[in-house]
């Protein structure tokens, strides 16, 4: 047979070099299933501009407050899940394509250095992580997934809107490198409103910068991916004297050779964080202020290494892994301010170790999934400090350095998953994990207004051990899935109360009227039991979406917290529900409603400082120009609800943010 040939009058086709980018993530794994997994992509991150904003559609999700990182504090921006008990830590891992998003420090996350435009998706794993993801996984795991850096990927984004928002964003890629950066100023507004507001109370404002780059490369067999980042943001935090500056710069690289079912990678990680946090005690009536610390430096670092090998052999595959971390630290602050000046400075700190490794199994047969692991890690708290200056002499007028302290903690998890029919599934799991305390934890006292909080370098790991069961299906256009749970927190890490102002205490100092001292401590134990629920479906041109948690957490103080037996969680709500509706008008019109209810909660330990419960409408429009860009009007909190997100001690209560109106541009493709 002869060979076809291109007749003179047609062009031969031009050669193009097509590079193809292998990932260097493992895929998923079957027994992932087992865990109550959800996944947000697509349209479910259009017209966000944070991952936090994001999550917000999942009633399990939340960071410690009320507000979200468009006005909290840094140090309150951890991520929890299950409503068990939020802490400004988080109980939660954040990862970045395998590597901790989480503070050195601190534990929170900065998501103003995590423009969507940069991601493609978030996956969500609730229960305790034994696994690959090991400490601080203690209610689960959030991953967060960048887009694959194709030829050709513009991802644009400009608004503006009332209280002083501004926002410009962007992702870019060209084979095999993804490039983001944003810039985000305000809402500035002022958290105590109405007759409670004094002259010393100010706006809260935001002023944010980040930038990213991340490329691949296939080197045969073996792809690499090497990432940077750096962030800057800075805070006014409501009141007179009182802001936060927080900056830092990460890098990671990988190595990876993914197959079908099997492979290995390998990642090493470094993270760089500094945070300024000043805060101001407040006169009664809140007509004035006075410095009250200056913590103008926190400096940290963190480091960490993870592995992973997975092999197939029919319906079985495992999983052998290890991980470390490493994290040190240390703050500086001005404070007791006497005279017109701060007389003492202090510097406390510290080091943090983990590591461990882990084996899973997992068993996919037709209609079942069996998944198995355990895990087995050490852990140390070294190199403590805190000393205390008098600035005018440099005497020395404190000095302690608690004891190292390490242990090694076992921790496992198992389930099973079962199809009854094609669409409806059931399934059961149990675990357990455990969260070192942070460096922040440790060792960094902290005030807000009147109110100090003191460190404790003694703390213990929390440990957590959890069953569950649930059941999910799908019917048409519909899925559908709900789940109970029953986890017991042991040795949680509280803010516990153990003063009240007027007064002097040990170490802590004076506490003026009003205002209450509290200590971290393991404060016995947290039963929670709970439902979550989800469902989603699409009833003609209307994207439909419903959740609920529903979570009854009990503390027992034990002998350390006796006064806390019986209450409930600081910042915990029993009942949390979301919904949205999505209409697409013709080609080019398009609506979205969504409402959130959050029951009520309280702001302290001892269930003094009620919060109310909160309902809040967003909307957005947007409208067509093209097939890739779109113009959008969006209105958060549409009927300017008044949601309470802290108490102080005079009885002032903070709001999270009123209606906020944007309009914008955005261009996908």
């Amino acid at each position: 047979m002869f060979p076809a040939t291109v007749p003179p009058s047609v062009p031969a086709a031009a050669e193009v070099e097509v590079l193809v980018i292998r990932p260097v993530r493992l895929p998923s794994r079957a027994a992932d299933t087992v865990f109550a997994p959800l996944r947000l992509e697509g349209s479910d991150l259009d017209g966000r501009a944070r991952p936090d904003a994001v999550l917000r559609s999942v009633p399990t999700a939340n960071l410690f407050r009320r507000n979200g990182s468009e006005a909290a504090n840094p140090t309150t921006q951890g991520l929890s899940l299950r409503g068990i008990a939020p802490s400004g830590a988080g109980r939660s891992l954040v990862l970045l394509e395998g590597a901790p998003l989480n503070d050195p420090f601190g534990g929170w996350v900065i998501w103003s250095a995590i423009p969507v435009e940069r991601l493609d998706g978030i996956e969500l794993v609730r229960g305790a992580g034994a696994g690959a993801w090991g400490a601080g996984a203690l209610t689960g795991v959030i991953s967060l997934e960048e887009a694959d850096p194709r030829a050709g990927l513009l991802r644009l984004d400009l608004s503006a809107g009332d209280h002083g928002q501004f926002r410009a964003a962007g992702a870019a890629g060209v084979a095999g490198l993804l490039t983001s950066v944003s810039a985000t100023r305000g809402p500035a507004f002022t958290p105590v409103r109405g007759g409670s507001r004094g002259a010393a109370d100010r706006p809260l404002d935001l002023e944010a910068y980040s930038l990213s780059a991340r490329l691949r490369r296939d080197l045969g067999a073996v792809t690499l991916a090497t990432g940077l980042s750096g962030w800057r943001e800075s805070r006014d935090s409501g009141l007179a004297g009182a802001a936060s500056q927080s900056s830092g710069v990460a890098a990671d690289g990988t190595l990876a050779d993914i197959r079908a079912g099997t492979g290995w990678r390998v990642q090493g990680w470094v993270r760089a964080s500094d945070l300024r946090n000043s805060s101001s005690s407040v006169s009664a009536g809140r007509v004035t202020t006075t410095p009250a610390s200056d913590q103008y430096a926190t400096p940290a670092h963190g480091f960490g290494l993870n592995a992973a090998w997975r092999i197939a052999s029919g319906d079985w595959s495992w999983e052998l892994g290890t991980d470390a971390r490493l994290a040190e630290g240390r703050a500086h602050e001005r404070f007791r301010y006497q005279g017109g000046g701060f007389t003492r400075g202090r510097e406390s700190g510290g080091r943090t170790s983990v590591a461990g490794v882990y084996l899973e199994a997992s068993h996919d047969a037709p209609g079942q999934v069996i998944a198995l692991g355990a895990r087995l890690d050490a852990w140390s708290q070294t190199d403590a400090v805190r000393r205390e200056r008098d600035l005018a002499t440099g005497a020395l007028v404190l000095s302690s350095a608690a004891p190292d302290a390490s242990g090694v903690t076992g921790s496992f998890r198992a389930g099973i998953r079962q199809d009854l029919t094609p669409s409806v599934w059931v399934r059961s799991a149990a675990y357990s994990g455990f969260r070192p305390p942070t460096l922040n934890e440790l060792h960094r006292p902290f005030r807000v207004g009147n109110d100090v909080t003191e460190a404790n370098p003694s703390l213990r790991p929390e440990t957590l051990v959890g069953l569950e069961a649930g059941a999910g299906g799908a019917a048409g256009a519909w899925t559908w899935s709900a789940s109970l749970f029953a986890n017991r927190l042991s040795d949680p890490i509280t803010n516990v109360t153990v003063g009240v102002g007027p007064g002097t205490f040990p170490v802590a100092g004076f506490i003026p009227a009003g205002g209450v001292l509290r200590q971290r401590r393991n404060a016995g134990r947290i039963d929670a039991y709970g439902l979550e629920a989800e469902t989603r479906g699409k009833a003609g041109p209307v994207d439909l979406r419903a959740a609920l948690a529903w979570t009854d957490s009990q503390v027992d103080g034990g002998t350390s917290a006796p006064q806390l037996t019986g209450l409930r969680p600081a910042q915990t709500a029993r009942l949390t529900a979301t919904a949205s509706a999505a209409w697409t008008v013709g080609p080019q019109a398009g609506f979205e409603l969504s409402v959130r209810h959050e029951g009520e909660r309280f702001d302290d330990d001892l269930n003094t400082r009620r919060l109310k419960a909160a309902l809040t409408l967003d909307g957005r429009f947007t409208w067509a120009l093209s097939d890739a860009t779109r113009l959008y009007l969006a209105v958060d909190n549409l009927a300017n609800a008044a949601v309470q997100a802290a108490v102080s001690g005079d009885g002032a209560v903070g709001l999270a943010a009123p209606r906020l109106v944007r309009i914008g541009v955005s261009l996908r493709r």
